[in-house]
């Protein structure tokens, strides 16, 4: 009886199912009004709330069917239990909702699998980039759930049993209607953000239970390696070849589409790079292989697969090759440039697998170099464009040549903030008022002028950067290769393929001709082209096998694609694929034309080679990363991991770490240092260090456990390791003075602390340990002038003035 009882009163859970789809509402609808007063054009407003609407009745029905079952059960206990319990995780339901919708109006993508990519710190990085958190950012968090009570109790007193059944029966019957016979309501832009969330996580997990190594075979066990000659030299008849191997170049601009460049819609304020094109080996149709900055170093620099959430996310890595391991082998200084920090998507951990002689990140800029300024939530990504590229310059003469220099640029990118910001507003508003070729309205241009300032400051950015370079005596052998790492992502894109067309430039001296090429090629295939290019022109240790996910830039000059181009747009969720002149996206098929936009078709023949394809591509991914199947360790001579732990390693690391973070496992090592387990201390620094190779704190602390141990030599290697990655820290060059008074090499100690005071290493200690070591020397006037200098700034310190005393 009491069953039938409860079935009968199930009414009462409509009400909060009603309620929870009409707070949906109100979130769709603050979406929409943000986008509005933002400036973000919608595609149709009407159809945009339209299918909004029905896709979060869809999904507030789905969410009220998993939960009845629990609703029927709690009504057995005590009776406000049952509606009690529900409102609490309809609320929490309402909150993750807004969260995820706050994530998209920040970023314009929904959050998908690739919120298992990134740590959370990495999350909050790119959140707060955007976002100032402040007790206001959080008031909506407070304010939804508040409304869904709240509507929940307003119709629970206005609509009748009878009401509620024809309501919801009547959105029931329309949401199923149109999600069974109109294809773009399961559009991802229109999608309820939590479904699109749930549904993306589940397809992830399918694909990994279904792509799992225990079950993964090949017809090949290594299906990459190929003869080296299968690889065209494509790009000889364009260059001029001399005896010297010629410098390498790359700028890789973020967020460059090719939507800014050339006569494209949103042309006219990138006029330096929209004048390389006619002098430069220039692709049209190119392609970024991923929609995020994670997947440009692999694709670019090595033409590696992705694994399960992007290559730089596997660790330990597997086995490989690239374009640095490669040139570096062959006699080139290999250096990378960045203004943020290297460790973010560990892109210092494939650099330094790959053997980079020269890092140069946020650590290393010193004095003379502008900052972009934090945010109000005191946010900064680093150094903008102009000082990279600044401090590019300045660090060149002292690096032997031939060269590989590899430019990040991070400006184009939220908060698209920089110094003289000012100055390019107004050359914005300039081109807005006088450029008669915009393809833009004058409004669009006004919601989205701190980009257009951004490409204008970026693109100047790149011109001083190489009208300063050619007046080096090595620029007339020198190629600069410059290509977008993918498209930014803040204005709305037109279609599924503008978020992955980048430019791909060849500017050089040493071009015979130049030519743009309208067929299609992407990341994969730039270190295929190049490394073929460099061994079958200069006296290079040639290659016999290659390891590459495609096989070089394609320049024919009319429109084609002969690669299969899959494509991970964010980490975890490889749902795209160029194929031909296709792209399948998101289960819907295109056909691209050779001005490279699109046109949705239906074509289920082609349609099924697409999707096999894509299968078959994903398998492949999978075996390549997950079975170490890239390249036999036999002819990888280029690489090595920068850390082997044995298994007893590993067992002993898993125990100790259990639960922790990487900073916890740094005051873990510490106390086992402190504590005379010096073996474990340094497993422990390994681990961390294995991961973030610029944590100098880590770094130095190792040192100190191997200078304790008196194995000068090692600790010595270790700490001037840390002031070459952070030359501005100052516990290293303190750890450093302690080892070389303890080891008597005094003039190693006053070389050091002179590079510390010269880097402005403002610590005290530094200054005393310095006249100490001029003392032990006999040189007791350089050790009366430092410690007076000191005395200088501290004249009240008693223990300074003991010391004084004591020379």
């Amino acid at each position: 009886m009491k069953i039938k009882d409860q079935l009968k009163n199930s009414f009462s859970y409509l009400y909060l199912s009603l309620s929870l789809i009409l707070t949906f509402w109100l979130i769709s609808l603050f979406e929409i009004v943000s986008k509005t007063i933002n400036g973000i054009q919608l595609d149709n407003t009407i159809i945009t709330i339209l299918y909004k609407l029905l896709n979060d009745i869809w999904t507030g029905l789905v969410i009220s069917l998993l939960f009845y079952p629990l609703y029927l059960v709690l009504g057995f206990a005590k009776k406000p239990w049952d509606s009690i319990v529900v409102k609490v995780f309809f609320s929490l339901i309402v909150i993750g909702q807004f969260a995820l919708t706050k994530y998209h109006l920040t970023t314009l993508v929904n959050l998908g699998a690739d919120f298992l990519g990134y740590s959370i710190d990495d999350m909050f990085t790119t959140v707060t980039a955007s976002e100032s958190l402040s007790i206001v950012y959080f008031i909506p968090f407070i304010v939804f759930p508040i409304l869904y009570l709240g509507i929940h109790k307003a119709i629970s007193t206005s609509i009748t049993t009878k009401q509620l059944y024809i309501t919801f029966g009547s959105l029931a019957l329309v949401s199923f209607g149109f999600k069974t016979i109109v294809s773009e309501f399961s559009d991802s832009n229109y999608q309820n953000k939590l479904a699109y969330f749930t549904s993306d996580i589940i397809r992830f997990q399918t694909d990994k239970n279904a792509f799992n190594a225990d079950n993964l075979t090949y017809k090949k066990e290594y299906p990459l390696v190929k003869s080296f000659n299968e690889t065209p030299d494509v790009l000889s008849p364009f260059f001029e070849i001399k005896e010297e191997k010629p410098n390498i170049v790359m700028i890789i601009v973020e967020g460059l589409g090719n939507e800014f460049i050339g006569k494209n819609e949103y042309r006219g304020f990138t006029p330096y790079l929209d004048s390389l094109i006619p002098k430069s080996l220039y692709w049209e149709n190119f392609v970024s292989n991923a929609g995020r900055t994670f997947g440009a170093l692999p694709s670019i620099l090595g033409s590696l697969p992705y694994g399960e959430k992007g290559f730089l996310e596997m660790n330990p890595l597997p086995s490989h090759i690239s374009l640095v391991s490669i040139l570096k082998a062959n006699e080139y200084t290999t250096s990378f440039y960045c203004g943020d920090e290297s460790s973010f998507d560990r892109k210092i951990n494939f650099l330094e697998y790959n053997g980079i002689d020269n890092v140069i990140d946020i650590n290393k800029f010193g004095p003379g170099y502008e900052k972009t300024k934090e945010n109000s939530g005191g946010f900064s990504w680093g150094y903008p464009d102009g000082e990279i590229f600044k401090k590019t310059l300045s660090e060149l003469d002292g690096k032997k040549a031939p060269r590989l220099d590899i430019i990040m640029t991070l400006t184009n990118h939220e908060p698209f903030d920089f110094p003289a910001k000012k100055e390019y507003l107004k050359k914005v508003d300039s081109i807005m008022n006088t450029n008669k070729t915009l393809a833009v309205s004058k409004s669009e241009v006004a919601t989205y002028k701190d980009i257009f300032a951004c490409l204008l400051y970026t693109d100047h950015s790149i011109k001083n950067f190489i009208e300063s370079y050619k007046k080096r005596p090595e620029y007339k052998n020198t190629i600069f290769v410059i290509t977008g790492d993918h498209r930014l992502i803040p204005i709305a894109q037109k279609d599924k393929l503008c978020r992955f067309h980048v430019p791909l430039y060849m500017y050089s001296p040493l071009l015979k001709k130049t030519q743009t090429f309208k067929s299609v090629s992407s990341h994969w295939d730039i270190a295929p082209s190049l490394i073929s290019f460099l061994m079958n022109n200069y006296k290079m240790n040639k290659m016999e096998k290659t390891t590459w996910m495609s096989t070089g830039l394609d320049t024919v000059k009319k429109f084609r694609n002969i690669h299969t181009i899959p494509i991970m747009q964010n980490k975890g969720s490889i749902n795209e694929l160029i194929y031909k002149d296709y792209l399948y996206s998101d289960g819907n098929l295109f056909k691209i034309d050779e001005n490279f936009t699109l046109s949705k078709i239906k074509d289920s023949e082609m349609m099924k080679i697409i999707e096999d394809t894509l299968t078959e591509s994903k398998k492949l991914n999978a075996y390549l990363t997950q079975k170490n199947k890239i390249i036999p360790n036999s002819i990888n001579i280029y690489t090595k991991p920068a850390f082997q732990f044995s298994k007893e390693d590993l067992a002993t690391i898993k125990k100790l770490t259990k639960g922790l973070t990487y900073d916890e496992t740094f005051f873990l090592a510490r106390d086992f240092a402190f504590n005379n387990d010096r073996q474990k201390a340094r497993l422990l620094c390994n681990y961390i260090l294995n991961e973030f190779p610029n944590y100098a704190d880590v770094r130095t602390l190792k040192g100190r456990t191997l200078a304790w141990d008196k194995d000068y030599k090692k600790a010595e290697s270790e700490l001037l390791e840390v002031v070459k990655r952070t030359p501005f820290y100052n516990d290293s060059y303190i750890a450093l003075m302690d080892l070389y008074w303890w080891s008597s090499q005094d003039a190693k100690g006053i070389s050091i602390a002179k590079k510390g005071l010269k880097n402005k290493v403002e610590n005290p200690e530094l200054g005393i340990k310095l006249a100490q070591a001029y003392k032990r020397t006999n040189n007791i006037k350089m050790a009366n002038a430092t410690i007076d200098s000191i005395l200088k700034k501290h004249p009240g310190n008693k223990e300074f003035i003991k010391i004084k005393n004591a020379l």
